[in-house]
């Protein structure tokens, strides 16, 4: 796959792995949401998306995560290498499009 494929093993799919973040990650926060970094050891990238029901319908959900996963394919580089990512919705994330998300991703500092 290219610089741009967004593979399985990028992906944070198990509920430990989500907890064990949240328990010991560094958080950073954006008006829209919260990035939760911590260091893997396995020198890829990993991404882990979560946005709860105060966001809005499933819809409305599943409209987020593909836009932060879109986000994250085209701009790999802007984040840390070599750590897991978990990146949570706020309430009021369901009223950005993607140029709004990018504008406001690109202002966080990872380090």
């Amino acid at each position: 796959m290219g610089n741009y494929s967004f593979s399985k093993n990028e992906r944070l799919l198990k509920r430990s792995q989500f907890v064990n973040l949240n328990r010991s990650g560094k958080r950073v926060h954006a008006p829209h949401f919260v990035i939760i970094l911590k260091e893997n050891g396995l020198g890829i990238t990993r991404l882990g998306v979560t946005v709860t029901k105060k966001t809005g319908c499933a819809a409305t959900r599943n409209r987020i995560k593909r836009l932060v996963r879109e986000y994250f394919r085209l701009n790999k580089a802007h984040f840390p290498q070599g750590y897991d990512v978990v990146i949570a919705a706020k309430k009021d994330a369901n009223k950005l499009d993607y140029w709004d998300l990018q504008r406001e991703l690109n202002n966080v500092k990872f380090s």
